[in-house]
């Protein structure tokens, strides 16, 4: 918009002092001349200007007139003085701070006429080069490409820059000038000798000024960067523990270079290690011909090897790709750092030890495959080994005794020098309190803890490992001294896992109790939220449940569960449940309104909520009434016995009193009884005992010594001119249904109705059974006997209508079978 604006004012200024400087065809001069003090100057610096307008010009002959300034559209203090050969204006700007303007010079009139004007650019003069460099390519093309700095100041005007070389022994001097704003040139290999130093320097060029950079002198092939070069093979050196020998090679391309002196740096690092490390090695004016050694390496360990060269003070090329060598082995060195747990068995005679251990900062593995012994023994090859492994930990039993034990790391060639691991009893002291934990970042915990003071205290140790996981190898360890209580652990926690966290006191004779605490690195919201249940609904109340989130998808420790529930006019009411409990009771609720609710699930790092559930509110209460109705049929209902229900089957004076007879399954409704017995009544009966049903009922605290119990009673004669027996079927069972378990007893009747008088016997057998003359077989009370021959008299005709009570416990054998 502004380089716009400025070219319309100039195309303006030209058209008006065509149009008012010429009237005629012979006049061709301008109204008025505008004259600055500098067309370009440095940006800020003051800028002067005069106008000088003709006698002869139309705007002013016969006028009084008053000459003004504008830059761009903005007018500027001046001032006009009267002189022979017309007017002149003179204006004085103190700093020029715009990069581009025009200057005229006009006549105050409505509108105002522009006389003359001039363009004003400013800026500044190019600062020096910097960092003048070059390096030669040695693939096809080759070229020697230069590059520089122009620095950090805008010129705002057109800067022009030149690479001027000078090969010294040809004397053969060059100028390239490269695209408007590239700050970078590519000379052709005509235009340098690879193994000729040549002299290179920039220049750079603006209306202000001029800057020329400081000169570089090299010989091309000293700044050329090589490709790449290969490894060709990495193996031991035989007999040289620690030594690894590298063959190497250049590119094809390069490969006429094979007889120069190169600087060759090689870097290894463990091929377990992960990155690389900062050990660099610096071999000079190396030829390719030749293979290296590298040593002062670890034994028996696998490197990863990359090199890359240079020539001279050259740049270095980038680096080759890796490849592998194992440097001999040698037996392991150095100690174990361990860390042992102890239990007695239940017989307190074996110790169960779980032991762990990891390496020293002096440890050295020095092979490949490593296992660990540990053994009662101290020597070398001798018995008495009880555990050996490849991991880092192992579980046995030592008896009662045992002060220590020896731990070794094997490989191929020996065995280090044993670790003694002392033995120590569990010791019930607690000395550690209030463990706090407190993320540093995602990778590592402070762990900070409390002690008792203690005489016999050494010292601390730190135990984490992963709760999702149950890998024991996983269990990392670190120690510490008696007077420090906080120790930062790292490197192996992820965000969002559990993990346990314990610190055990080390005492001089054994290891006291730990205090033992879970930790996140970082929490967040859970990855689920559990369904609500709906366990019990009951007048105004509801009462909502939910299961427990499993421990790998809780990411965080559980701070609360809040419920949120609203009725149908969407009235929220929020209750917060014990995280332990995990369950809800809302009260309050309104009857026949149908409510929603869900769950939310926060932790320290957020918060989650569940779908929604509905319920709607009782408007009585289920079980009450049901109380209510078992309570009113046992008062006004009580349950009475069905004698046609009996599973009674037959009566042995062998299970009078406690016998359970068993039930017939195919009766449709079993009548579960309780207990029969026999009273012992006299024949000749008051006339208030004529009805004992009515008179005595419920009342069985008089009631006659059985007779049922034993066949060996003193005082039971069992004659039948003094007594009758009868039997009563009664419930002992509460008024609702018996179960199935409930024991069948029988108990004595109370009635006096003459029965059964012709039996003598207090239990009958089943040859002693009433007559039933006329009578079918299962229709007899007891059943018939075939051993037994029906008596005969005038008793022998009484029929079972005469006893309808008898009646009907009679059962069918043929059913009961």
């Amino acid at each position: 918009m502004k380089s716009t604006s400025v070219w319309v004012t100039a195309v303006a200024v030209a058209l008006l002092a065509f149009v008012n400087g010429a009237r005629n065809e012979d006049d061709t001069q301008p109204c008025a001349k505008v004259q600055a003090s500098r067309s370009v100057v440095r940006l800020g610096s003051p800028v002067t200007a005069t106008c000088v307008v003709r006698d002869d010009c139309p705007l002013v002959t016969g006028r009084a007139v008053r000459i003004a300034w504008r830059l761009g559209d903005r007018f500027l203090p001046g001032g006009a003085a009267a002189v022979e050969s017309g007017l002149v204006s003179e204006v004085v700007i103190p700093s020029f701070n715009r990069t581009r303007e025009f200057l005229t010079c006009c006549v105050e009139a409505s509108p105002v006429q522009v006389l003359a004007g001039v363009e004003i650019r400013a800026g500044y003069p190019p600062e020096t080069p910097r960092n003048l460099s070059c390096q030669t390519n040695l693939t096809t093309p080759y070229t020697l490409t230069c590059r520089w700095d122009p620095g950090q100041q805008e010129t705002h005007l057109h800067t022009k820059y030149s690479l001027h070389t000078q090969i010294w022994d040809t004397n053969e001097n060059d100028t390239y000038e490269p695209l408007p704003g590239v700050h970078r040139y590519s000379i052709p290999r005509s235009g340098f000798v690879l193994f000729s130093d040549i002299h290179i320097y920039v220049k750079a060029v603006n209306e202000l000024g001029e800057a020329t950079s400081a000169p570089v002198a090299l010989e091309p092939i000293s700044a050329a960067k090589f490709d790449p070069p290969t490894i060709v093979r990495i193996q031991a050196v035989p007999k040289r523990f620690g030594c690894l020998n590298l063959r190497w090679n250049l590119s094809l391309q390069q490969a006429w270079t094979a007889n120069l002196r190169l600087n060759l740096e090689v870097r290894l690092t463990p091929a377990d290690g992960g990155q690389w490390g900062e050990r660099l090695i610096l071999l000079n004016a190396v030829r390719t011909t030749r293979s290296v050694d590298q040593c002062r390496l670890l034994h028996g360990t696998r490197y990863l090897a990359q090199i890359r060269v240079r020539y001279l003070w050259g740049p270095w090329s980038e680096w080759s790709s890796s490849r592998s060598g194992v440097t001999l082995e040698n037996a392991p060195t150095g100690r174990l750092d361990w860390w042992m747990k102890a239990s007695w068995d239940r017989t307190d005679k074996q110790l169960n030890i779980l032991l762990f251990w990891k390496p020293s900062k002096q440890f050295r593995v020095n092979g490949q495959n490593v296992s660990y012994t540990v053994s009662g023994k101290k020597l070398a090859g001798a018995d008495g080994n009880v555990c050996s492994t490849t991991g880092n930990y192992c579980a046995f039993q030592l008896p009662r005794g045992v002060k220590k034990v020896y731990l070794s790391a094997v490989n191929a060639v020996g065995k280090s020098s044993p670790t003694e691991v002392r033995i120590y009893p569990p010791r019930a002291r607690e000395v550690v309190s209030n463990v706090t934990i407190v993320p540093q970042d995602d990778r590592s915990l402070l762990v900070q803890w409390r002690s008792q003071l203690s005489s016999s205290l050494t010292g601390f140790l730190v135990e984490w490992r992963p709760l999702l996981q149950t890998d024991l190898s996983l269990t990392q360890f670190e120690f510490t001294d008696h007077n420090q209580t906080q120790l930062v652990i790292a490197g192996s926690f992820e965000p969002y896992k559990p993990y346990r966290i314990s610190v055990y006191p080390r005492f001089k004779d054994g290891i006291g109790l730990p205090l033992t605490v879970d930790a996140y690195s970082r929490e967040k919201a859970p990855s689920m939220v559990p369904k609500i249940q709906i366990k019990k609904i009951w007048k105004s109340h509801v009462e909502l449940a939910w299961d427990e989130i499993p421990l790998e998808q809780r990411n965080g420790f559980i701070q609360n569960y809040t419920v949120f529930y609203c009725d149908p006019k969407g009235h929220f009411q929020v209750v917060i449940a014990d995280p332990k409990e995990r369950r809800v009771v809302l009260g309050g609720l309104n009857t026949k309104s149908l409510y929603e609710a869900f769950l939310m699930v926060s932790t320290l790092g957020g918060s989650i909520n569940g779908s929604a559930v509905h319920f709607e509110a009782q408007s009585f209460d289920v079980a009450a009434v049901v109380e209510i109705v078992i309570m009113l049929k046992g008062q006004f209902w009580p349950a009475v016995p069905d004698p046609a229900n009996s599973s009674i089957k037959r009566w042995t004076s062998e299970s009078t009193q406690d016998s359970h007879l068993a039930s017939d399954n195919e009766e449709p409704n079993p009548m579960y009884l309780s207990h029969l017995s026999f009273l012992d009544i006299p024949v000749k009966l008051s006339k208030a005992d004529d009805d004992p049903w009515s008179s005595r009922a419920g009342d069985t605290s008089d009631l006659g010594e059985s007779i049922c119990g034993s066949p060996l009673l003193s005082d039971y004669s069992g004659s039948n001119s003094d007594s009758v027996l009868y039997a009563t079927v009664v419930f002992s069972g509460p008024c609702h249904s018996p179960t199935a378990q409930d024991p069948q007893l029988y108990l004595r009747s109370e009635s006096t109705q003459p029965l059964l008088e012709t039996e003598e016997s207090f239990s009958p057998k089943c040859c002693h059974n009433m007559a039933t003359v006329g009578i079918p077989d299962e229709q007899s009370f007891f059943g018939p006997s075939h051993d037994c021959v029906p008596e005969t008299g005038e008793g022998s005709g009484i029929l079972w209508d005469n006893f309808p009570f008898l009646r009907a416990l009679a059962l069918n054998d043929s059913e009961n079978d």
